[in-house]
């Protein structure tokens, strides 16, 4: 990434979206040392309060006053999907550094159009994948890549939860709504579609079904994928998750080598072979906090729900604290690399497969210039 060295280097930011940007957004980059100036939302009243129950001080429902705001050097985006091309665009066209939610965009065409500005404007630009700084999947990836399990074969990730098995269970109204970029594939898979690229390399092809296991009124968006793929190295995979699974959380990721098993259970990495088991154990992270949760007057819906534990609260704040470093000094801490637009695009094409495959029923090849949703 080549930043524009005339662009601002500071450290005001302002955050748009009063649900997980009020979340997470917020308390991640304050501990990684940024500003937050001010909150943008969609409704006055919930974003003047919101803004006051968290010390910003200013509140806007206009994208366009915030950036003009003095100090703003920084946007994170945290709206519902269908919104992020909007506000990226109008960001990066002012020159600010931006942060943009996964999903990038609505579809490949759309993160396309966001690259393409964020690098002419030569800004800073990151996704949210910030389960990259997470100890265990960091420490997967590295395990991997040092050849511990031998040449990566066969790929497994499953995650059960039951947050949305009772269908009276409620979430901002935008959720489960397609049209603006709803539905658990969108929310969750991006996450794993990142893991699998940053572990065990590129998507070569797929098929998909996307399954909708409880009605819940006018929401039509699925509450439940499955994603068989093959990558560009030859690993041969399966991803599966529902949000609406009735009875105990169930999360597993499982990569098959030549000579050996490697899994993740909490936050230790797990191998196996023909001389035994073994366990992997980050060494002690001075940076790394215990989970905060939010402030329970925030807690307003099963989604909110979702974030209750703070558990994305510390990997978050690594991705902020990378995303400080990188506008002030040009370049990223040590650690993971940060997911980029590029990354956001990559993500945005295999998403696309997916749907694809799961409306037309056939297993449906990727190539790198795919743009069409």
């Amino acid at each position: 990434m080549t930043r524009n060295p005339n662009l601002p280097s500071g450290s005001g930011v302002a955050v748009v979206g009063t649900g997980y940007g009020c979340l997470t957004h917020v308390p991640a980059l304050r501990r990684a040392g940024f500003t937050v100036h001010a909150l943008v939302g969609r409704d006055a009243d919930r974003t003047a309060q919101r803004a006051a129950r968290l010390g910003i001080p200013h509140a806007f429902t206009d994208v366009a006053a915030a950036l003009a705001h003095p100090g703003i050097d920084a946007v994170t985006v945290a709206t519902p999907p269908s919104a992020h091309a909007d506000i990226v665009l109008q960001a990066v066209q002012a020159g600010k550094h931006v942060l943009c939610e996964k999903p990038f965009g609505r579809n490949a065409a759309e993160a396309a159009r966001m690259l393409t500005a964020a690098e002419r404007a030569g800004v800073v630009h990151l996704v949210g994948c910030e389960f990259r700084y997470a100890t265990a999947q960091a420490l997967a990836a590295r395990a991997v890549a040092d050849g511990a399990i031998g040449t990566p074969r066969l790929a497994t990730l499953l995650t059960l939860l039951p947050m949305f098995a009772d269908p009276r269970a409620t979430a901002p109204a935008w959720w489960f709504d397609p049209e603006f970029g709803g539905g658990w594939l969108n929310a969750h898979a991006a996450h794993g579609i990142d893991q699998i690229r940053t572990t065990l390399g590129e998507f070569a092809g797929l098929s998909a079904g996307l399954t909708r296991t409880r009605e819940r009124g006018s929401g039509t968006a699925e509450d439940a994928y499955s994603i068989h793929f093959e990558l560009a190295t030859g690993v041969d995979g399966v991803a599966q998750s529902s949000i609406a699974s009735s009875g105990p959380l169930l999360m597993t990721t499982r990569i098959t080598g030549s000579s050996g098993s490697l899994w993740i259970e909490g936050d230790q990495v797990c191998l196996a072979d023909v001389h035994g088991r073994t366990t992997l154990v980050a060494p002690p992270d001075p940076a790394a906090a215990a989970p905060e949760p939010p402030p329970p007057d925030l807690l307003v819906t099963a989604y909110d729900r979702l974030h209750a534990t703070g558990i994305d609260l510390t990997p978050y704040t690594r991705l902020a604290a990378t995303f400080r470093s990188l506008i002030e000094d040009g370049k990223p801490l040590p650690g993971p690399i940060p997911a980029t637009f590029a990354d956001g695009l990559a993500l945005a094409r295999v998403l696309d497969a997916v749907r694809r495959s799961a409306r037309e029923r056939r297993w449906v090849q990727l190539a790198a210039t795919d743009t069409d949703g």
